[in-house]
This record gives structure tokens, sequence and C-alpha cells, in this order.
């Protein structure tokens, strides 16, 4: 493709007017850009006049900004830096050659400082929007598969470009900025993220308000959850609320379709340690769900949501091994299914168990399901470990857990997590079956349920046997 000049030069056959100064030509160069043959062909010059019109647009934007009452005659300017966006957007497009040229020619600073100017445009005219959009655009096509333009946007859109867009009303502008970060991103610039903490909180504020939206949501599980520093951190800053939000994805990344890594584990042992941590220091504020007054607390959803996480991590067979260790991470469980069972006995509570089972199994409770977690997650940590096992005796625990095997609406399969942990607990383990059969000879542990369970005592001589009727579980 040849570059413009006087006389008209021939673009791949399209006549366009030179130097490249009206809205017509930008847009017949937007056209062909469309084309990877025009992209290869371009010439290093067309993108200077086009960097020429951005800079004498952004001049007048500048102007505008400084006196208001301009604001509402910038249509003209705005048009052209839309287009040249356009241009420049689709002239990246699976083109490093483009890329190097417009970066070298800097661009994207000029671009990055035009879009922060927006800010200042006292203006609610549409055609803003579309132009701070396709800026962004372009900045997230200039710098996608090309590390050397990821550095340059990455040091010229943080962090203010990034608090900007991503705390702006606007949906697209949001997502946009979103992508511009997912792609620029790497393990280094994390360590800036740790100092500008506001910006990692704000991917997470734009997850909660567009859920559907996939580049926040890529962020936090595929760049922020390889930082075990940046979580930690992030994690302590964080409202409750998002902290929810922030171990749902959490919990995204460990039952997601994608197996984790072994690159990956290293990293999730980390965030394990800090969230085995902050259950056994906090877990108990889950009790002021047992007041008279009860409300959704907010740190006790977070908590609830800690437990949720810890399950779903003992389903991981590294991940189990190391809180099967964690120091008093059994003993804190049991003791809150412990207080949590003596509390459900209490009718007035949200711990109260229902003995019977609603239709369509409607769930909304904030504490359903609680106790059926503590319960799994017993019987995870108990998977195959010897001295687990024993410690669940030596708390009482076996008994309670048995006293557990009974409809209860506000916990769905709670019968099926007491089977899966007295299975654990007594899968060669001889001290904690004779417990059972004992208890079942003495009348302390129902024979029926038992056979439920897939269990039965028989009598040997002197000698009461526990025996399984069917195979062992898995986590």
């Amino acid at each position: 493709m040849a570059a413009p000049r006087l006389p008209p030069a021939r673009l791949s056959g399209v006549m366009v007017p030179a130097p490249i100064q009206d809205l017509e030509a930008l847009r017949a160069l937007t056209a062909l850009f469309k084309e990877q043959r025009n992209r290869e062909t371009a010439p290093r010059s067309i993108f200077q006049r086009v960097l020429g019109i951005l800079k004498k647009s952004s001049h007048d934007i500048e102007l505008a900004c400084r006196d208001p009452s301009q604001a509402e005659h910038v249509a003209s300017s705005l048009q052209l830096i839309t287009e040249c966006f356009r241009c420049l957007r689709n002239a990246c497009i699976e083109c490093s050659v483009n890329q190097d040229s417009i970066r070298n020619l800097d661009t994207i600073g000029v671009a990055v400082d035009l879009i922060l100017l927006f800010r200042e445009l006292q203006t609610e005219q549409e055609s803003l929007l579309t132009a701070f959009r396709c800026g962004l655009q372009f900045l997230g096509n200039v710098a996608s598969r090309n590390e050397e333009s990821q550095s340059v946007v990455w040091a010229h859109a943080f962090p203010e470009l990034f608090f900007t867009c991503l705390n702006h009303h606007d949906k697209k502008i949001v997502a946009y900025s979103s992508m511009i970060m997912f792609t620029t991103l790497n393990l280094e610039r994390m360590n800036e993220l740790q100092e500008n903490l506001n910006i990692a909180i704000s991917v997470i504020e734009a997850h909660q308000k567009q859920p559907e939206s996939e580049w926040p949501f890529l962020v936090i599980t595929d760049h922020f959850l390889k930082s075990p520093e940046l979580v930690k951190a992030m994690y302590a800053k964080l409202t409750n609320q998002e902290r929810v939000t922030f171990l749902d994805l959490m919990i995204a990344k460990i039952v997601g379709d994608d197996p984790l890594t072994k690159d990956d584990i290293p990293v999730f042992l980390s965030h394990a340690e800090l969230v085995a941590a902050t259950f056994v220091d906090d877990c108990r504020s889950v009790l002021k769900l047992t007041s008279e007054h009860q409300t959704e607390d907010e740190e006790v959803l977070a908590i609830i949501r800690l437990l949720d996480v810890l399950c779903e991590m003992t389903a991981n067979a590294e991940l189990l091994t190391y809180l099967q260790g964690f120091p008093g991470l059994l003993e804190r469980v049991i003791d809150l299914l412990r207080l949590v069972h003596v509390a459900g006995k209490d009718t007035t509570n949200l711990f109260a168990a229902t003995g019977c089972v609603k239709a369509e199994s409607d769930i909304s409770g904030v504490a359903d399901g609680f106790k059926s977690h503590l319960i799994r997650l017993i019987g995870n940590l108990c998977y195959k470990n010897k001295e687990n096992q024993d410690k669940v005796n030596e708390l009482d625990g076996i008994p309670l857990i048995l006293d557990n095997c009974s409809i209860d609406d506000s916990n769905p399969f709670l019968t099926q997590w007491v089977v899966y942990t007295v299975r654990n607990l007594t899968e060669d383990n001889s001290q904690n079956q004779d417990l059972i059969a004992k208890m079942e000879e003495q009348g302390l542990a129902d024979p029926s349920a038992l056979k439920k369970m897939g269990f039965e005592v028989e009598k040997q001589g002197e000698k009461l046997i526990l025996k399984s009727t069917s195979e062992a579980p898995q986590p």
C-alpha cells in the first residue's frame, strides 16, 4: 500500500486524498485496514499523518476543557479522534510491524493523554463515549501479543488511566480497560498493583457490577490469583462483600474446566494458608446468626464463603495434604460444628433444622448448607489420615457427627456428607470402628441410620465389628 501524497495516491485500488485531513479519508483508511494485505503494506508515513490529526484534535479538546463554553462545539474534533482511533485500531490487528511503527511514533502516549483529557470535557455527548471506547480498543490492539507495546501501554496507563476507566459509569469503557489490563499485566507489574491496591480493588468492584463481563473475571482468575503477595495484601483491604466476591472467583478457578496446573499448586498452597488461617481466627463470628436479631451480616457471609473454599481446596490432593496438617483447623471445625449443632436445637435461629424437604429444594437462608460443609470438611481432612481420624475421636467428634444424620432442609445432602465422613473416619481405623459399634449396642447410634449409611454391626464372640457394605468414598 503506497503512502498518501499529492497528487492523490492509489491505495489497493482506492483513491485517497493526501495529506489525510478529513473524516472521509480516515474512514477510507479504516475500511482498507480491515484487510490483512493492506495492513501489511501500509507505510509508516500514513501513521505519522494520522498522528498529526490526532494531535491537532487533541489541542482542540484541550482548549474546550479550559473553556467549558466551547465543549458543545467539539463534535467535529471528536469525530476525527474517533476515526483516528478506529484507523489505528484496525491497523494493529495481527500486524506486529504496524504495532511497532505506531508505538515508535509515541502514538500510545498521545492516545492515553487524550483519553485522560476526556474526563475534563464537560459534555454528555454520545460522541465523547464513542471516542473514549475506540481509544481503549486501539490501546488493546496495539498491545496484543506485543511485549514491547504492552510495556509502553502499561507505563502510560498505570495507574491513572486504569483507575479512571475501571470506575467509569459506561460498561464498555470498564470492559475495554479490563481487557487492556489483562493484556498488559505480568508478574513483575503485579508488584506495582500491590503499591496501588485501589486499582486491584476496582477490578473486583467492576466484576461485582458486571459479573457477565469476561475481562474483569479473567484479570482476577488468570493474573491476580497467580500472586500470593497481591492476594494477601488485597484481602486485608477488601470489604466483606468484596471478600465474598473474591472467594467466589477463587472457587471458580479451583473447580473450573481446566484443573490447577503444576505451576498453580505452590501459589494455591499460599492461598490455602491465608484461607485456613483466616477461618481459624474468625470463624466464630458465624455464631452471630444464633442471636434473636438475625441479620445477614457481611462478615458472616465471608466466613461461610471461606468454608466453601476450604471444602473445594481439600478436594485437590496436593492442597488436601497441606490442609490436613494445618494447625488448629480440624479442631476449630469440630468446635464450630458442636456450637452450631447445639444452637440448631433452638428453633428461633437460622441454624435450626427443618425436618421436611421444601418443594423444588428452595434454599434461601444465609446459613443453608453450613453444617453440611463443616461435616464435609471434616471428612476431607480425615481422608486416609490416621492422625486426624484419631483426633476426631479424641475430641468426641464421632457422636457429634452421627447425631447429624437426619433430614434437614437447611442443609441439603447432610446425610450423604455424614455417610462420607463416617467412612473416612473408620477406614483402616479399628478404634473408631469399635466406638461406633459400641454406640450401636448401647443405643447411642441408630442401627437403621447406620444401615442407610452402608454400615452394619456384627457380633463375633464377645467382640462387636463394624462392617462396611459398600466401597470407600473419594474426597
